[in-house]
């Protein structure tokens, strides 16, 4: 469905792909995720790969599965970019 030059409309649920990694063990499974996230390349818009890349998936508390409903909430504001001080 997604091709070069495609317009996402803001209508439509902004979801245009997802990964989904399997393994015989937790560990595995995101090993495999940890692996398809370094190999991924999405140009022209912005993605959550980062935030999952970087933040998710270097989680000890994820990654040993110590997360609740809120872990997504308390992940975004703990690391939610800091304010630039403005010049006075």
């Amino acid at each position: 469905h997604v091709y070069q030059g495609y317009f996402v409309p803001p209508n439509y649920d902004s979801m245009i792909g997802k990964i989904i990694t399997y393994g015989d063990t937790r560990e595995q499974a995101i090993a495999r995720m940890r692996i398809a996230l370094s190999e991924m390349v999405v140009e022209g818009i912005k993605t959550n790969v980062p935030l999952h890349r970087d933040v998710i998936l270097q989680d000890a508390d994820f990654c040993r599965q110590a997360q609740n409903i809120h872990y997504l909430e308390s992940q975004l504001l703990t690391n939610a970019p800091k304010p630039k001080p403005e010049n006075v």
